[in-house]
């Protein structure tokens, strides 16, 4: 087992597609175990903690054929790839019948081998949990129907699109409040002690294959939002919620398993307090591509501690890609605030190489697009420089801009410092496609009278400045449109006048 850092960087990959396109390359097997080690190295560059193998478990023949049958996903899968067949259409991965690795992709003795591979890289290993719905073929659907919403056979007949008749009982349809059900899963009862077992002892083994889980639309379950979902279908609602319940049982077994929310509606902070080691932060996603420099400012005014708790992202499998919503300015703008942020990161497969076709989860053939080989060239120099610089190991806090009375661009600049045993280290972020000019105080007075060297992380440039100046009237920047610096600050070996 990896025991992953405080505040891991984490990439996210589509298991099946990079597995088709390994066994492309290599006109090898296409099992996690036949991956040949340069292939492992290409998703492990320096700075990454752990991987994200997306979609391994047992995807429902039942569901795939659900989703056959309609023409709106069969639409969304033609707009991604144009020449789809119906081969190349898996099913969703979040539509499970088991949680046993699916003997596509080698079943547990190819897992087994990914997870070593890993391992021998210092790397970790996340895999899915879905918590509030399974297939309508899981062998818990005829087990046991006590897992389940349930119905009646009036239900079913006013509304089969929200219930399911399976021949033993009733069982509503998945779904979350603020739309229709989804028509290929079955909703699990939160409230259910008999589903809260069933769950730790699923979570238990999940836990003995890998580092840690990523939950699917994990508020879902929280006893105030399952009770507005689904009333009184879900009987009387127990005293404990059913997170900090489920995942204290899991912890007993596996202390250092790692849980990562999807999580929306501003429920991030309610789910750290539940047990969640990292929530989504689509607050922050959303400031940074459609409002201000002032809007992702405040966002980041939160409190250290409930910001380390975050999952920081540009794209994932449910966004659209980075480079097609973001000019390559801006993404790298962004990606460099976000990679020096605190909290956990998430970076997805081809976001690196700026891919621009987002992929419905439930194909596992994508189009061929020509890679960005000086993108791929800056996030991982910027992985790797943030990563051995140590920086996040520190203490984090945003800093102030000060400008001039005819001159207010500094507003679009987002500052901020790391202070540790790793040193001192300053990132300041234009936030705008224009100019950008401001003073920053730094916030470190034991640099006194002496001089002092910024140092670029990213590349070779280096700045000597008086330490006067800097704590005082406050180091002055001046950045073109989406500029950044990322600086190391240090004494330097001679004492500078301030000006």
């Amino acid at each position: 087992m990896t025991e992953l850092p405080a505040q891991p960087v984490v990439y996210e990959v589509n298991t099946r597609v990079w597995l088709r396109e390994t066994a492309r390359r290599t006109a090898g097997p296409a099992g996690l175990a036949d991956v040949p080690k340069d292939v492992w190295d290409e998703i492990t560059p320096s700075g990454v903690d752990a991987v994200w193998l997306m979609g391994v478990w047992e995807r429902s023949p039942r569901g795939r054929a659900i989703a056959l049958e309609n023409p709106a996903l069969r639409g969304a899968f033609a707009g991604a790839v144009p020449d789809i067949g119906e081969q190349d259409i898996a099913g969703s991965p979040y539509c499970i019948r088991r949680y046993e690795v699916d003997e596509a992709l080698g079943g547990a003795a190819g897992l087994a081998a990914a997870r070593a591979e890993l391992d021998r890289r210092g790397v970790g290993l996340l895999l899915d949990y879905v918590p509030n719905h399974v297939a309508p073929d899981s062998p818990w659907v005829g087990e046991h129907p006590e897992y389940f919403v349930q119905g009646d056979q009036e239900d079913a007949r006013r509304d089969p699109d929200g219930f399911l008749d399976t021949g033993h009982a009733v069982l509503a349809r998945g779904r979350d409040p603020f739309f229709p059900p989804w028509p290929d899963v079955v909703q699990l009862n939160a409230f259910a002690p008999a589903l809260r077992r069933a769950t730790e002892e699923v979570l238990k083994s999940i836990g003995g294959v890998c580092d840690g889980v990523r939950c699917d639309m994990a508020m879902l379950m929280m006893n105030d939002v399952f009770a507005r979902t689904w009333g009184e279908r879900a009987g009387a609602r127990p005293q404990e919620d059913f997170w900090p319940e489920v995942v204290s049982a899991v912890r007993r077994l596996h202390p250092h398993m790692v849980f990562a929310a999807e999580a929306y509606w501003d429920l991030e902070w309610a789910l750290q307090q539940q047990g969640f080691d990292f929530c989504y932060d689509k607050r922050l996603y959303d400031r940074i591509l459609n409002e201000s420099p002032e809007s992702v400012r405040g966002h980041l005014q939160a409190d250290e501690q409930y910001q380390r708790g975050l999952v920081r992202f540009l794209e994932n499998h449910d966004e659209p890609r980075a480079a097609r919503t973001l000019p390559a300015a801006k993404e790298r703008a962004a990606a460099t605030l976000i990679a020096t942020l605190p909290g956990a990161t998430l970076w997805h497969e081809g976001q690196f190489t700026g891919r621009r076709v987002h992929l419905p989860v439930f194909l596992d053939r994508r189009p061929d697009e020509s890679p960005d080989p000086s993108l791929r060239e800056f996030y991982e120099r910027l992985l790797a420089a943030v990563h051995r610089s140590n920086m996040r190991t520190g203490r984090w806090q945003l800093l102030d801009c000060e400008g001039w009375p005819d001159n207010d661009s500094g507003r679009d600049l987002i500052v901020s410092c790391w202070s540790g045993e790793a040193g001192r280290h300053l990132t300041v972020v234009n936030l705008s496609d224009h100019p950008a000019q401001a003073r920053i105080r730094l916030p470190w007075s034991e640099l006194g009278q002496g001089g002092v060297e910024l140092a670029s992380l990213l590349d070779i440039e280096r700045y000597e400045r008086a330490g006067a100046e800097l704590t005082g009237s406050g180091l002055y920047v001046d950045l073109p449109p989406w500029g950044t610096h990322v600086l190391s600050v240090a004494p330097a070996n001679v004492s500078l006048p301030a000006h």
